[in-house]
């Protein structure tokens, strides 16, 4: 079954940002815009380029509204030590969840069981805590945070305009459709 359009599930999780051990949980999320990027393990070596390449990204995503949560089933503390200890972690300002318990990736469906950590997935999730966007990486490939705020603008442009729809490539202030029987085989 499709996660899509779907309501997250319930959780609670610790996460270390800007210093400090906060509590998150889905009644964080409502009447806002949320990306959950999950990834296998703090202390690799693609995660730290994708988790910096968001951060690089971040007040673009924050002028849209939204909030983005790093997710991993290391601890808390563990985000902290590799926060302190990784140039590229030490820049980050977003909150990274810690899912030790693995409820949130098993929530998402993106845990790989016998290994205790979660695939490369992302999840864009809209104010009323709907799963609008899924996109899943092999654990090999790198995630690219640019393209995920083209989908982003799709996905709020869609939900502010739900008689329109975005082609492919759409970029934002382009034209988009109006799907009708008029376009019917004409496009």
């Amino acid at each position: 079954m499709s996660l899509l359009n779907t309501e997250i599930k319930p959780f609670k999780a610790t996460a270390y940002h800007n210093g400090e051990f906060i509590d998150v949980s889905e009644q964080d999320l409502k009447g806002q815009w949320s990306i959950f990027f999950f990834y296998p393990a703090d202390f690799t070596f693609v995660c730290p380029t994708e988790l910096g390449d968001l951060q690089d990204n971040y007040e673009a995503f924050k002028k849209l509204g939204v909030e983005i949560y790093s997710v991993s089933t290391d601890t808390h503390f563990t985000h902290k030590a590799w926060h302190d200890s990784s140039e590229t972690i030490g820049k980050l300002t977003y909150p990274m969840l810690a899912d030790p318990t693995h409820t949130i990736s098993r929530n998402f469906e993106v845990l790989i069981e016998d290994a205790g950590i979660a695939e490369r997935g992302t999840f864009v999730v809209d104010p009323d805590g709907k799963i609008q966007i899924i996109e899943l990486n092999a654990g090999n490939i790198g995630r690219n945070a640019e393209e995920l705020l083209r989908k982003v603008k799709a996905a709020q442009y869609v939900r502010a305009n739900p008689n329109e729809v975005c082609p492919a490539k759409w970029e934002e202030g382009e034209e988009t459709l109006a799907p009708s029987l008029d376009l019917v085989g004409k496009i």
